[in-house]
Parts: C-alpha cells; structure tokens; sequence
C-alpha cells in the first residue's frame, strides 16, 4: 500500500502535505510556531478530525519551543494561551480539543521538570498521538472491512483517508483493508461541495492505491442507490454525541436518509477519540459555518450571482437511528443508541 505522510515532526518543524492544493501539486507546509498551525488547521491546509488533533498537539509542543528561555511560570502560561488559541481553530472536531486537553495534561504533570525537558515531553506525546492513530486506524480497518461483501460498489463521502488522519484512514481506511484482502470493490466518491474534498482527495487518495473509482456529483448518489448500483456506504465523523448521533461533512444526513429508504447499510468509521461522551445527542454539536466564498467561487473564479446570500455550514448532524454501525477500533456498535454506546465507554 502506498504510505502518505500527511503529519510529520522533525529538527522542530512540523510538515503537512498542504491539500488546499491537491491533486495539482504534491507539496509540504511547514509550521515552526503554533499560530502557523492555527492557521493551517483554519485555513484547511490540514483537516479531518483526526488529523487537525495530532497537528495540533503538535503546534502545543512548537509553543513550549518558543518559550524554553522563559521562567517555568511564563513558560506555563505561554503553552496555555498555544492551548487555547489551537483548542479554537474550529468548533466541530472533537479530536481537536481533545488533543490539545493530552497535551495540557502533560504540560501541568511535567511542572517540576526544567523548560527543555517539558518540551520533549510534548514533542513525545504528540509523536505518540501520531503513531496511536495510524495503529487505532489500521485495527479499525481490520474490524470493519467484515462488513464489506465481495465484490461490493461502495459510496463515500468527503475524504476519511490517510490524508485525514496520521495515516492509512477511517473509512478509506475500511476500504483498503478491503481491498488488500482482495476484495472486489469499486467506489463511489461524492465529489463533496463546496470544497470538493472528494473529487479532488478521496479520487486522488484512490489513484494512488490503483482502487477502481469513480466520482459522482454529489446530487447522483439518490439515482445510483435507486439503480441498485450502490451495495454499502461508508462515511467518517468529525464528533458523536452519547446517543450515537453523527457530526459529518455536509450532505452526510441526506446520503443516510437516502440509504435507509433504499435499505442499503450506513456505516460510520471513526476512532473512540471522536465519541463525545459529554453531550446527551446531535443537537448539542456546534455546527462550524464557513467562508461564503467556498460556494460562490471555484478555483478562485466567481460563479455565484455577485450579492446574493450564502448559507455554508460545514456539517451536518446525521440522527442514530438512520446509522446501521459505527466502526472503532473497538469493535462494531451496531444501531447505536445511548445504551449500545454506553456500553462501548465500558471496554
């Protein structure tokens, strides 16, 4: 399997495959200062849940860089204001915060310790967070390419690859499992407006694996299901509420609907680390609305009608009872609810 580097930290650089400018050009953005990774993480040069958790823990660890010349009391509150600055960067993504929450963990828990030495505790537990993310993504993938059959046209939506996590993917994960075992798919990838991360990451992502693939539009799924040409779905998540209620790209609710009219599966695939057992169900979630500019320009050429109003949330939140499964590194939830996740906290 081809092995992309979407995060990696070294001589105190963090570098990350810059996929504002995917498919066109293959290059690294480079942060050394934790407000460079706030933008990164603003301004999408990195994203997914995953993936936005571990830069971020690392733009922590570039903080205490910055301040290892300061007295421990200054070099506390400079990695605490890092903290919060990159806990803020977007408002949907659980891994984000809880990311950041590891770090300032270790940050208190080292106070005794001098600047230097807290510094490379950082830097450790982000590299772990990396590391414990391609290992949670590769079980997920063993876990869930189960419910795949053979052979199987398989829809997606967004892109949940190894360009959304540290590496290997959620969902994409799910699907090259599925495919090393030598499964016969074929996926569909919703091109996901407005940022079209699937035409131009997941179909990308796909090439690279040489999967047999095809995007769509997203407004195609609807006849493709109907047709009978669409066998299982699978789709990532950005955070899940206690009940098993979904946070996801954009269109995610409408492809979930769609499914159980057409009673085809809905899978959701996402590590632990995105279940956010603090709030009771999807209303709680704080949907991110984004830049009008997403929808009314492509490619930076103006398309819209000039004045006219844009609504741009970023999410959407997809009820439990339209989820056939969610796939963690923990085993399969199936028709999750309260109780069936409750009972996942447990293991």
């Amino acid at each position: 399997m081809t092995t992309i580097r979407t995060i990696a930290f070294d001589h105190d650089t963090l570098r990350l495959i810059d996929q504002r400018k995917l498919p066109h050009e293959y290059e690294y953005f480079t942060c050394h200062t934790p407000g460079e990774v706030f933008f990164a993480i603003k301004d999408m040069v990195v994203r997914g849940a995953p993936a936005i958790g571990v830069a971020a823990a690392f733009g922590v660890a570039l903080a205490a860089r910055e301040a290892l010349d300061r007295p421990a009391g200054d070099f506390t509150a400079h990695v605490e204001e890092a903290c919060r600055l990159l806990a803020a960067a977007r408002p949907t993504a659980v891994n984000l915060a809880w990311a950041v929450e590891r770090q300032r963990r270790v940050l208190y828990a080292t106070a005794d310790l001098p600047s230097p030495a807290r510094y490379e505790r950082l830097v450790a537990e982000a590299q772990a967070m990396l590391e414990e993310d391609i290992a949670i993504n590769r079980a997920i993938g063993a876990i869930g390419q189960g419910v795949i059959p053979d052979p199987a046209n398989i829809l997606t939506h967004c892109n949940t690859g190894a360009l959304a996590t540290a590496g290997y993917g959620t969902a994409l994960g799910v699907i090259r499992a599925a495919h090393a075992a030598g499964k016969r798919i074929h996926v569909y990838a919703d091109e996901t407006r407005p940022r079209l991360q699937g035409a131009r990451l997941t179909a990308w992502e796909l090439r690279q694996e040489g999967m047999p693939a095809t995007v769509i539009v997203d407004s195609a799924a609807a006849s493709l299901m109907r047709a009978g040409r669409v066998d299982i779905i699978l789709v990532g998540a950005d955070r899940i509420a206690a009940n098993g209620d979904t946070a996801n790209k954009i269109g995610t609710y409408m492809l979930a609907v769609l499914a159980k009219e057409h009673h085809i599966p809905f899978y959701v695939v996402a590590p632990t680390s995105t279940i956010d057992f603090n709030i009771p169900s999807g209303e709680h979630i704080i949907i991110e609305e984004r830049d009008p500019a997403e929808v009314t320009d492509i490619g930076g050429v103006r398309v819209a009608t000039p004045g006219i109003d844009v609504y741009n949330p970023a999410f959407d939140v997809t009820p439990h009872e339209y989820i056939t499964g969610i796939i963690t590194e923990k085993g399969i939830i199936a028709y999750p609810d309260t109780k069936s996740m409750a009972e996942l906290q447990g293991k």
